[in-house]
């Protein structure tokens, strides 16, 4: 049955106004219990249209990029403020809707928040520079905004990766029109109306809600887009960048990752217990840069193992709603089918020489729910070791010497993140120029925050986002050259 907590119809927000969707509406339901929640205006070719041209009216109204760089990161800070206000409302429903524990869909309210107040602070840090051409020009650049970003947002984290790129969108002066998975669209709403409560023009952002073969593939192929954001799959990335060619539009490409942790003999493995929790099953391992790889010295294997064991059997998993006390927990996995996909994957690797150690299997219970799972005896070519699984599973492999921890790390077409583990800071800093990712942790997964470049090589895609690089996907440099009288 419906949350009574919960409205039982959303809208998108185009223009400034909540809309139906031409493409009628889709049940949203809950992971938990595959109960329906709520029903979600689907966003048709034309809903997607009159969004794009909402969002370039504003751009060429230069209602956004005329405001003194430091009133506009006001306005971009006052939705993080919206949402910390709002925090224990918001979580609710984005627990329900996509299954993680209570505890860590406040985290991520705050981490969204997060990212309006960084971006709003560095609004009036993109700056031109003077060129000195001699005493006959002056010549200067100025960086200005794109017009309208089109931002495609994955369910896993529907909140924090919309705000990701809204908040850096923003502060540079663009219009936004954000199209949110269909899985979990509930919980961007909020979005929309930290914008009116902020005071931004209407049409500065745009919320809806599509299928992707429609509203997806309508968004990145419209003409009138400036520059497009996803995160997802690789095959609808690579979808985007085609449809975004045709128009030469630039894209910030996420595609995901089969990250690889490489733990030396001498690193302490009980004070990486911690890291296994948060790598591999925080929000049930449906995470782009998940620690989804343990490359362990082969002296230290069976240590390792029986510690991720422990880890993993430690985890009290069951309805989200109902674990409101961060600890060691988790939560449904987003969707029955994406639970059965990690299940097959784990029985093919059984089949090829995989060993499971625990785990492995769906819960006797109704929901998206998979015992947390540790394999071991894994080999580089194992397609468990190659293929992102999304789920909370730990693929365990071992190695004898450096090279061949980096040989193996390096050995998917992914390259997102990694991690060394190693008390030889030599050791960790030869490894990480080696390791073919975009970013690096040295003891400490997840070691950064939002002020740190993020973003993959390889399959993993291209752009940065998070910290000042992200700023640049934002904006284009202008060149104005004058000849003195």
């Amino acid at each position: 049955m419906a949350d009574p907590q919960l409205a039982p119809l959303w809208d998108n927000f185009i223009d400034g106004r909540w809309s139906p969707g031409g493409a009628g509406r889709i049940v949203v339901s809950d992971p938990a219990t595959g109960a329906p929640l709520a029903e979600q205006a689907l966003a048709d070719a034309g809903d997607v249209d009159r969004a794009v041209q909402a969002a370039r009216r504003v751009h060429l109204s230069r209602a956004l990029s005329d405001l003194r760089p430091i009133a506009r990161g006001r306005m971009v800070q006052a939705i993080g403020r919206f949402l910390l206000a709002h925090r224990d409302e918001i979580a609710r429903a984005l627990t329900l809707e996509q299954g993680k524990p209570l505890w860590e869909a406040r985290i991520e309210v705050e981490s969204a928040a997060l990212y309006f107040e960084y971006y709003g602070n560095q609004a009036s840090t993109v700056e031109g520079r003077s060129v000195p051409l001699g005493g006959g020009y002056y010549d200067w650049t100025e960086m200005e905004p794109y017009g309208v970003s089109a931002q495609i947002i994955p369910w896993n984290y529907p909140l924090e990766m919309a705000a990701r790129s809204l908040s850096a969108a923003l502060a540079t002066g663009n219009a936004c029109v954000v199209k949110t998975p269909e899985l979990t669209p509930l919980c961007a709403t909020y979005l929309a109306r930290a914008a009116e409560d902020a005071d931004l023009p209407p049409g500065a952002v745009n919320i809806l809600c599509g299928r992707g073969a429609e509203a997806g593939a309508a968004l990145a192929a419209h003409p009138r887009v400036n520059q497009i954001v996803f995160t997802g799959s690789v095959p609808t990335g690579i979808a985007i960048a085609r449809a975004a060619a045709e128009n030469v539009v630039p894209c910030v490409l996420e595609l995901g990752g089969k990250s690889a942790a490489i733990v030396h003999a001498d690193h302490d493995l009980a004070a990486f217990e911690t890291d296994l929790r948060w790598g591999i099953y925080f929000n049930a391992g449906q995470v782009c840069s998940a620690m989804s790889r343990v490359i362990v010295h082969e002296s230290r294997a069976d240590e390792l193992i029986a510690r991720a064991e422990a880890v993993a059997q430690s985890l009290s998993t069951g309805p989200g709603i109902d674990r409101a006390e961060a600890g060691p927990s988790m939560g449904a996995m987003v969707s029955e089918p994406q639970c059965d996909r990690a299940v097959a994957m784990v029985e093919t690797a059984q089949t090829e020489g995989a060993r499971v150690v625990t785990g492995g299997r769906p819960l006797n219970r109704p929901g998206a729910f998979m015992a947390p799972t540790v394999l071991a005896d894994v080999r580089s070519e194992m397609e468990i070791a190659q293929s992102e699984v999304f789920g909370p599973v730990l693929s365990v492999l071992t190695f004898r010497d450096e090279a061949e921890a980096l040989e193996i790390a390096n050995g998917t077409e992914y390259g997102l993140v990694a991690g060394v583990f190693t008390r030889d800071l030599d050791r960790a800093t030869r490894a990480a120029r080696q390791l073919r990712a975009g970013q690096v942790f040295v003891n400490e997964w997840y070691a950064g925050g939002v002020e740190t470049p993020f973003g993959g090589v390889g399959k993993s895609g291209y752009g940065r986002e998070k910290g000042r690089e992200a700023l640049w996907n934002y904006v284009q440099t202008k060149n104005i050259a004058i000849k003195r009288g």
